[in-house]
């Protein structure tokens, strides 16, 4: 792989208009290659008297503290604040998805504070193991459309400009910037690490463009996301509510697409088994046409009334009491 030199990386962020000058910005910093690269870049368009980091010591690996502590010096080393949070994790649960829940939550409320972006280091590499491991755990259009650049106050500056996971090792060496490396990210206990170690290997030998074709799919998918979203404002017109006769008449995909809007709407969350239930809704509609309630799944429940559908969230479930004896 050519080198590209540092110049031409700078600007390519630059020309993706995530980072400007005089910007207020939090950078979540781990301390890997590509948090401290994205640091580095933000310093250099922003100023580092606009520029603040997170890290978070989730003291889940024996280097945590070596991790914070690399990231304090880089720090005082570019003249950008530092806040620390230190958590620990719970016993039971999906631990990645705690991590990166507290994260950005930790994130959006300094940034939000201080009237800052929230900048996270994904790179185009990231994106591709995203769109792979989407594709092979959920069904859907969503699936293989990856991250967005940008979403409300989070930002990724190196995916917008097709930062490689090699680009940002290379920007780190050619600045005299230490990281430190995660073995767990490499793991094949993690999906990721399989992905990354396993799946990719393979696809390149099939096609050495596999990861420009994944991300240049994913890409032309957003895009054509964007014509879908106006389609489906257009069909509920404001509304909250579809009737089940309309949603009947419909065309399938156009159907599959109101009801998983809908259910997301009414949750803040993904719901893609929600399109996938919509025979079930439009039969129940038919069967009762007092109301109706289903629980289709991503904590959404469809409500039926006279016809008229529409979402909640789905109630919590009370603790059952245990059998005694």
């Amino acid at each position: 792989m050519s080198l590209v030199p540092t110049d031409q990386l700078l600007g390519r962020v630059r020309d993706g208009g995530l980072l400007e000058a005089g910007q207020a910005v939090i950078v979540c910093l781990s301390g890997g290659r590509d948090s401290v690269c994205l640091l580095d870049i933000a310093v250099e368009l922003c100023g580092s008297e606009n520029v603040a980091a997170l890290h978070v010591n989730y003291g889940l690996r024996a280097e945590a503290d070596g991790d914070q502590q690399l990231c304090r010096e880089l720090c005082q080393q570019l003249a950008v604040k530092l806040t620390v949070e230190r958590a620990s994790a719970p016993r039971e649960g999906n631990i990645q998805a705690w991590a990166r829940d507290l994260r950005y939550g930790i994130g959006a409320q300094l940034a939000s504070s201080g009237g800052a972006q929230l900048a996270a280091g994904h790179t185009a590499s990231d994106q591709v193991e995203t769109v792979l491991y989407r594709l092979a755990a959920s069904p859907g259009r969503r699936s293989l459309v990856g991250m967005p650049d940008q979403r409300g106050l989070l930002i990724r500056p190196l995916l917008r400009a097709r930062f490689t996971r090699e680009q940002t090792a290379e920007w780190c060496r050619a600045r005299g910037l230490q990281w430190r490396e995660d073995a767990s990210n490499e793991s094949s206990k993690y999906a990721r690490g399989r992905i990354r170690g396993q799946v990719l290997p393979a696809l390149r030998s099939i096609h050495p463009a596999t990861d420009e074709n994944i991300l240049q799919s994913a890409e032309l998918l957003r895009d054509e996301a964007e014509v879908l979203d106006v389609v489906v404002d257009t069909a509920l017109a404001g509304k909250s509510e579809i009737s089940t006769d309309h949603l009947a008449a419909l065309p399938p995909a156009l159907a599959r697409l109101i009801v998983r809007r809908l259910a997301e709407d009414a949750t803040g969350s993904l719901c893609p088994q929600a399109a996938g239930r919509i025979d079930e809704l439009i039969d129940l509609a038919a069967a009762d046409r007092g109301s109706a309630a289903l629980d289709v799944g991503g904590g959404a429940r469809a409500v039926i009334v006279k016809g008229m559908l529409t979402f909640e969230r789905s109630p919590r479930r009370k603790a059952r009491k245990p059998i005694e004896g």
